[in-house]
């Protein structure tokens, strides 16, 4: 036996796949618990229907899910395989779907998968009972199928068994057992088993079981209709499960699979239905299955109605049997894992359903095995990404069955969630609301995006109109809010980015062991650095401003961050972390006449030589006091000015009135965005996340390698001469054809990358789109074309910045 002592709870296909990835990786002294009977334990892989669809939005999504269908293609019990690769089909019964789907063309693609468009006469063909007349279009994917859940559980568990791993069916697990803040077991109704490492793998449960190690976990179980007819004459004589494709109707919010001569139904278009995880019968009290629950009649009349529609050989069919069936929903549609926060050793997989299940368990016996994930990017996926009002019962509860309704949905880029709506708003807020802000969300900020009270510059300006899908929630003034802020001078609410203080007499040395650059300089001094990995990927991008001897304000993405330095801190107590974020607020003031605007509201020398750039000091601006930094994501000169929340308004209500006089506005996040692409800044979480290291990014020039040992250090002195890939400029000339982001890019009819961030920019008079690209395709003056829905846009790699390569506007 090999490795510390793990107990995985449940035993359904992301614990038994995560006991075959973990037992593979050597670590054997591994327990698998489950309450229920194997290898159908009565969770939701044991009801699931088993289509597994990889196209997603999520690069990390679709990456996790082509890992299950490889690894599925390799597994059989007794002959009989785990995965049927009979293709995926989606059709479109609306002009809106048709262009969808192309969209869906575009993700699939950028992210390394075969797919293609069919037309109505070639749907049919792979799918010959589904109605020519009332669809437009589909997409084909041939490598998505039926996954056997069951069976698959089954196949991974002999794997795993044979490997030493112990599987204890029918152990309920009544406690976690912990001591010092460290697992040390887990209790269940047939005794206690120690523990070093307690992986929660219990799906719908999964709530339940985390409250036992203090977590909260922002899941909901929903019921999801599943039905099945009764024998489909035209299907009549076929002896195979699975000929046809599995079939998604998603106008209707339908799926649909065979079943011998008969077909499965899926049903998304229903009422929400979530149920407590506490109050999911147990295994025996279950008539059939605890996940499975009675099926409503009247909810799927609909579907049924539709069904007969799209697929006329049903109308000579019954529905025979049906559920209601459990499955996890989260607020963000991602999976849940990690490590808790507060209790070492206590792990979770939650919210993972069986398209993803197989990646979730190599992903997650990496991160275990290794001290993180090198197959796959998780920052989407950690436990730890929310905000403390994200884990709010009444927030997790709205926004996961709004995930459920919109499971199907076609959903803008900058769609904001629905509610609850406001709950986190910045001191300038009314203000905001005075000036028409049109606000979009972020991280439940709500963050203008424009103000209709600018509409009056619009007038006299070359603000070309993107094409319709870039054109939502898109408006003229963002175009005359970039300019002016170029022109005169501009305030940006900035308060929705994270601040955390770092302090006590081992701040600097802690910081200098975690981030790639020089932070332990002079009082006053602000830093852009990086915080990587332990195999050298970016884990953020931040800002560490030194404010005294032993404080540092650190400009952050993210809980993650938060999280990463919590773990790290000396068990010494000789530093602390804090997210001041709520009790303080930022205005972004920059443009040209900044200093014009800035300077007579103080006794401080906000001069070139006063305050240079990347450097801070405290000052009062009129009143109120504030810490300014002088930096700007924009690319002009200016300060991100803090202060305290309850000062906040009068802040903004002095430095508007200085700047309104001057010509000066309030601009929102579509200028921000534009002017950022234009000056080359990147954005982590878009344009770059864990799977890239700095030289790829273009942000080598953070890192000192000259300086001592730091996370990462070691690793990215191996990947530094090794650079294959870039994310690189791309400029696009024709006006409307502004892209949104996660298109691929093509070499003549390859596709070689995908685009992270887009926008106009204003100033240089260009479409800007930032994309991953070879290294060999990477150089300036490179043609390579976008694939936008059905279109293929032309591009041209350029040298960046686009905008003031000398930067003599910033440092001016």
């Amino acid at each position: 036996m090999a490795g510390p002592r793990v107990v995985i709870i449940g035993a359904g296909v992301v614990g038994a796949a995560l006991a075959d990835e973990i037992s593979a990786r050597g670590w054997t002294e591994v327990t698998v618990v489950d309450q229920g009977p194997l290898p159908a334990t009565g969770g939701s892989s044991s009801h699931a229907p088993g289509l597994v669809f990889q196209t997603n939005p999520s690069k990390t999504m679709t990456e996790l899910a082509r890992y299950t269908v490889e690894k599925f293609c390799s597994l059989e019990v007794d002959g009989e395989p785990c995965f049927l690769q009979v293709g995926g089909l989606e059709v479109a019964t609306s002009p809106e779907r048709l262009a969808e789907l192309r969209r869906r063309h575009g993700w699939i693609t950028a992210w390394g998968i075969e797919a293609r468009p069919l037309t109505p006469d070639e749907c049919v063909a792979k799918h010959p009972l589904v109605d020519r007349d009332k669809i437009l279009g589909g997409l084909l994917v041939p490598t998505d199928g039926l996954a056997k859940a069951v069976l698959a559980v089954e196949a991974q568990i002999r794997r795993a068994t044979e490997r030493g791993v112990r599987f204890l069916a029918r152990h309920e697990v009544l406690d976690v057992l912990q001591a010092d803040g460290e697992v040390t077991g887990v209790r269940t109704d047939q005794g206690d088993l120690e523990a070093d490492i307690v992986v929660c793998c219990a799906g719908i449960w999964g709530p339940k079981i985390a409250r036992m190690a203090g977590m909260n976990l922002p899941l909901t179980p929903l019921a999801h209709q599943l039905a099945w007819t009764g024998p489909v004459p035209a299907l009549a004589g076929q002896t195979e499960e699975a000929v046809r494709p599995i079939l998604r109707h998603q106008d209707a919010d339908l799926y649909y699979r065979d079943r011998f001569d008969g077909l499965g139904i899926g049903y998304y278009g229903h009422r929400p239905m979530p149920v407590s995880a506490d109050d999911i019968l147990s295994v025996d009290a279950a008539d059939r299955m605890p996940s499975v629950l009675k099926f409503t009649e009247e909810d799927f009349e609909d579907a049924w109605t539709e069904t007969q529609s799209l697929l006329p050989a049903t109308r000579e069919a019954k529905i025979e049997e049906g559920i209601n069936g459990l499955f996890s929903f989260t607020t963000d549609g991602y999976p849940l894992l990690g490590e808790s926060p507060d209790v070492k050793g206590f792990w979770v997989a939650e919210a993972v359903w069986v398209t993803h299940s197989a990646g979730v368990g190599r992903a997650v016996a990496e991160w275990l095995v290794d001290g993180y994930c090198s197959s796959f990017d998780l920052h989407e996926c950690d436990v730890n990404r929310f905000e403390p009002h994200q884990l709010s019962p009444e927030y997790v509860l709205a926004r996961d069955c709004q995930n459920f309704i919109e499971v199907y949905d076609i959903l803008h880029p900058l769609q904001p969630s629905g509610r609850p709506r406001p709950i986190r708003t910045s001191p300038f807020y009314a203000r905001q609301q005075e000036h028409g802000a049109f606000f979009l969300e972020a991280n439940g900020w709500e963050r203008p995006q424009w103000y209709e009270a600018n509409a009056g510059l619009v007038e006299g300006r070359s603000l070309p109109t993107p094409n319709d899908w870039a054109a939502q929630y898109w408006s003229p003034i963002v175009g005359a809010e970039a300019q002016v802020t170029r022109e005169k001078v501009a305030l940006y609410d900035m308060t929705a980015l994270k601040r955390l203080e770092v302090s006590g007499p081992g701040a600097a040395g802690f910081l200098e062991g975690l981030v790639t650059g020089k932070v332990a300089k002079s009082v006053g001094s602000v830093t852009y650095t990086l915080l990587l990995d332990h195999d050298g990927g970016i884990r953020s991008d931040i800002t560490v401003a030194r404010l005294a001897r032993d404080l540092f304000q650190v400009g952050a993405n993210g809980n993650l961050d938060l999280d990463w330095f919590t773990r790290h801190l000396p068990a010494d107590g000789t530093v602390q972390v804090r997210d001041i974020t709520a009790g303080t607020c930022c205005i972004g003031l920059w443009g040209p006449l900044a200093r014009e605007v800035l300077q007579p509201l103080t006794d401080e020398d906000f001069s070139n030589d006063g305050l240079k750039y990347f450097r801070a000091k405290r000052a009062y601006i009129g009143s109120v006091p504030v810490t300014a930094m002088r930096l700007s994501y924009v690319g002009e000169l200016g300060w991100e000015l803090y202060t305290t929340a309850d000062q906040g308004l009068k802040l903004w209500d002095t430095l508007w009135q200085a700047a309104e006089p001057l010509g000066g506005i309030i601009a929102g996040r579509g200028a921000f965005n534009s002017l950022r692409l234009e000056k080359g800044y990147r954005s982590f979480g878009t344009d770059m996340t864990y799977e890239h290291d700095p030289y790829e990014a273009g942000v080598g020039f953070a890192v000192r390698l000259d300086k001592g040992d730091f996370t990462g250090k070691a690793a990215l002195e191996r990947r530094k001469t090794d650079v294959r890939r870039r994310l690189s400029c791309l400029t696009i000339d024709d006006p409307r054809a502004v892209v949104m982001g996660k298109e691929p890019v093509y070499d003549g009819d390859r596709a070689v990358g995908y685009v992270t961030s887009a926008a106009y920019g204003y100033t240089v008079g260009k479409g800007i789109a930032y994309a991953w690209l070879p290294a060999e395709l990477a150089a300036p003056g490179t043609t390579v074309h976008i694939g936008y829905f059905d279109q293929r846009i032309e591009a041209v790699v350029a040298e960046e910045p686009l905008f003031d390569p000398a930067m003599s506007r910033l440092r001016g």
